[in-house]
């Protein structure tokens, strides 16, 4: 993905920045004012394009980081904000989707209701884990968690997913989890940070305990079970990188097998409890870590497990219950560990919650407003030119045999592009809404949305689906499904600009058109065909190469210091990085083929090459707080901005020549990477 997919009172007296927006605000795609003019481009090409745009945009107090997509997106919130404001006045003639996504907006922006009810909508989860009589019957209470549970669900996670062998299918996926930290590594490094943070965690499970009603002694003991059991689980959990190979998360289990593996648990009490039909078969993603719960089953008595429950629940679904337990969540997982200054507005929040759970709903009506045919036109024709750039490029490469040629070309053939919105929206007709339970609210749309994934097993894949909502600003390549998503959200400006020239335009949305079209192309999507199925294409000699060109890229960017003395892992933001490079490279051809025999001129005093590499570079303006750039410098598979423009110019004689830098300046590396 091209960038971090970012997690709302009435507007009058409001500052300007807290009321709701009924037009988009327009910034161009290249804006000179957002340069610096004192650094130099062969030096610090980032800072050259980017630095004034920090200094005019300081990371707002509710934000970890706030660059250009970020911008773009809250200023799609408040439009959005406007759009629930309105849907939310029941006196007005509403389509049925309106009325849900307008109550639920009604529902959550009702805070002394919300305040009012505290922690009683916990109260039936919670007297069910209580109710537990023995470690046999967790499997349906776990069941019946796991359906209200988003990311974090407790213990593993069970879901749906294409069959890597066969993409045309829909198969059961049992995968690690139950962690509260961001990753494993949280639970196992032994560093002073580390251990600060450890301990920073057990004050907030513990105070989390003591919301719930237990004394202070009790919530201690009970944070330090949590974290037993978390640390077990993380020391039998795969790493991030590992987690990038595919064949490493590829394990099918006959239902048999599985019971196996884990015969502590009762799978068939638990697929009755999802309202699943037991499949008969099953991705273990990581089956060491299955036999770490078969372990911890066998040997962890039951009030251990209730805690954990209890904990588990309450983490899940603090965001959306009263003052004392958000500002408990946001004190460690925003204030703390990304730096962030004040909770988000409630406003924001809410729209961010309804894009998530009824996102097609609502980006109906954003469409309908604000995403033209000219535009998803002019955009799917980039496209084209990008796919053909790619094309001339495999065709041309020396290291690459026919054989595989062939193959990569096949695959090219056979990518998918959606632009803007899904051709059929998604019938939220079975999600009950009430404009007075907002945890209530929350849940149904949560249980839909599981239970729609769950009734996908044995089904054949629907290839018009989308994993984004139009409102989003992002985009994204899916190695299965072989297609790439832009959607409408992500082709406006600052990003997509048609009042522009074609230079910063192909700079900007060119180059994110070509890195996600690398993406299939990357250490993890050149592992699948052009059917998306996990299947080795490559000849072994043009495979190995293919890995000494990655492994300079990997080299490259494991120099970068993110923040204090933490490098960059470069191993981890792998394909991104090579997606950064070659999605620039085939942008700049695409530029230059869609442009040949115009007379261009130089604009603002620069040449339409520098304008290219100006456009490619301020996408990404932007800054972050120290504590983010850590927490993401081990779970992000992005590098930081500054890296992911000047990594890129680095290694392009194409931007040395633009800018008449000289061998030996930063901005020119005396061994350039190249993959595509």
């Amino acid at each position: 993905m091209r960038c971090f997919i970012l997690f709302l009172l009435i507007s009058g007296g409001l500052p300007a920045q807290d009321r709701p927006l009924t037009t988009l605000p327009y910034t161009p795609s290249l804006e000179t004012r957002f340069l610096d003019r004192s650094a130099d481009p062969c030096v610090d090409f980032y800072r050259f394009a980017c630095g004034s745009w920090n200094r005019l945009n300081p990371i707002p107090a509710d934000q970890p980081r706030w660059d250009v997509y970020g911008k773009l997106q809250t200023e799609n919130l408040r439009y959005l904000w406007a759009i629930l404001e309105d849907a939310s006045k029941t006196g007005a003639t509403r389509t049925p989707s309106q009325q849900k996504i307008g109550d639920f907006f009604f529902a959550c922006m009702d805070e002394a209701g919300v305040e009012k009810a505290g922690a009683a909508p916990l109260e039936p989860r919670l007297d069910a884990i209580a109710a537990l009589s023995k470690v046999a019957d967790l499997a349906p209470l776990l069941a019946r968690l796991h359906l209200t549970a988003g990311q974090d669900s407790p213990l593993f996670g069970f879901g749906s997913a294409q069959d890597f062998a066969d993409s045309s299918r829909v198969i059961a996926f049992a995968s690690s989890g139950g962690l509260g930290l961001p990753d494993r590594d949280y639970y196992l490094k032994t560093d002073a940070k580390s251990v600060e943070i450890r301990a920073r965690y057990l004050e907030h499970v513990a105070a989390m305990f003591q919301l719930l009603g237990d004394t202070p002694e009790a919530a201690r003991a009970e944070a330090q079970t949590v974290m037993a059991v978390e640390t077990d689980l993380a020391k039998a959990s795969l790493t991030r990188v590992d987690k990038r190979d595919p064949y490493k998360l590829f394990h099918m289990f006959k239902r048999s097998q599985l019971a196996a593996l884990t015969p502590s648990f009762a799978w068939a009490a638990y697929w009755r409890g999802m309202g699943l039909a037991a499949p008969a078969q099953v991705n273990v993603t990581e089956p060491e870590f299955f036999k770490e719960v078969e372990r911890q089953l066998k040997t962890r008595g039951l009030s251990d497990w209730k805690a954990y429950l209890r904990w588990h629940l309450a983490h899940e679904e603090s965001a959306y219950l009263s003052t004392a337990f958000t500002k408990a969540n946001f004190d460690f997982y925003s204030k703390y560990l990304r730096g962030v200054q004040e909770m988000a507005p409630r406003w924001k929040r809410c729209v961010r919650y309804i894009d998530r759970d009824l996102g097609e709903a609502l980006g109906e009506v954003f469409v309908s407003t604000t995403f033209t045919p000219d535009t998803r036109s002019r955009a799917l024709a980039m496209t084209k030119d990008i796919e053909k750039a790619m094309e001339q490029d495999i065709q041309q490469l020396t290291w690459m045999s026919p054989a595989t040629k062939q193959k990569a070309l096949i695959k090219l053939h056979a990518v998918v592009n959606k632009i803007g919105y899904p051709e059929k929206w998604r019938d939220y007709s079975a999600v009950e809404i009430a404009r007075g339970d907002f945890l209530g609210d929350v849940d149904r749309a949560v249980v839909f949305e599981n239970k729609r994934q769950l009734a996908k097993i044995g089904k054949p894949v629907d290839r018009t689906e989308w994993q984004m909502t139009p409102p989003t600003i992002n985009a994204y390549y899916d190695p299965q499904m072989n297609d790439i998503n832009f959607p409408a959200g992500v082709l406006q400006p600052p990003l997509y600009d048609p009042k522009m020239d074609d230079a910063p335009n192909y700079g900007n949305t060119g180059a994110t058109i070509g890195h996600e079209l690398t993406h299939g192309f990357d250490d993890q999507g050149r592992q699948f065909d052009a059917k998306g199925n996990l299947h080795d294409w490559w000849t072994k000699q043009d495979a190995d190469v293919f890995v000494q060109r990655a492994t300079c890229v990997s080299d490259q960017y494991s120099q970068y210091t993110v923040v204090d003395d933490i490098k960059n892992n470069g191993k981890l933001t792998l394909g991104e990085d090579v997606a950064d490079l070659g999605g620039t490279m085939l942008a700049y051809i695409a530029w230059k083929d869609a442009t040949k025999g115009k007379d261009l001129k130089p604009i603002d005093g620069f040449t339409p090459e520098q304008r290219f590499f100006i456009g490619m570079a301020q996408w990404a303006c932007g800054d972050e707080r120290p504590e983010n750039k850590r927490l993401n410098a081990m779970t992000n598979e992005h590098s930081p901005d500054e890296f992911r423009i000047n990594g890129v110019v680095s290694d392009m004689q194409e931007f040395a020549k633009a800018f008449s830098c000289k061998g030996g300046q930063p901005m020119v590396r005396e061994k350039a990477c190249r993959v595509w």
